[in-house]
């Protein structure tokens, strides 16, 4: 049986990315921060802080395809960004279908019923990183003992 993996999951955007920190153990991910964005560019220097201080297995990126599952035009944008993360940090990146992760998130803001000026509090972004890492641990083979 192989050991419990820690991940990041990130919702990428060009103005903000949403960020999840996630495990195999429970198959749980919850919301972490956002991280401002110039056009797509983040702030690496925060992103490795990140890396640094939960020390991932892996890292999780969300592919914005369209309703259809064809490419979006945000597709090729947050794969470059899959490249890169796992070209600086050396960590294994999974890309995950992160269709309507946003509007899941920004739904389950509103049904506890928390205002938009609340979203400082519980980000939409990131909350939409934790779905959408949600989705790919829930994708997993469950492993035997």
């Amino acid at each position: 049986m192989s050991r419990p993996q820690r991940l990041l999951g990130f919702d990428y955007g060009t103005r903000q990315i949403g960020v999840a920190v996630g495990q195999t153990l429970t198959g749980s991910a919850q919301p972490l921060c956002v991280l401002r964005a110039r056009d797509g560019v983040p702030d690496w220097q925060q992103i490795a802080a990140l890396v640094g201080e939960w020390k991932p297995d892996a890292l999780v990126v969300g592919l914005p395809l369209n309703m259809d599952g064809t490419p979006s035009a945000m597709s090729a944008r947050a794969e470059k960004f899959a490249r890169r993360l796992e070209g600086r940090y050396q960590l294994k990146v999974h890309c995950v279908d992160e269709r309507l992760s946003t509007f899941e998130a920004k739904q389950s803001l509103r049904d506890s019923r928390r205002t938009p000026s609340s979203y400082r509090d519980d980000p939409v972004d990131a909350l939409a990183a934790a779905l959408l890492l949600q989705t790919w641990l829930g994708e997993q083979p469950m492993e035997q003992p």
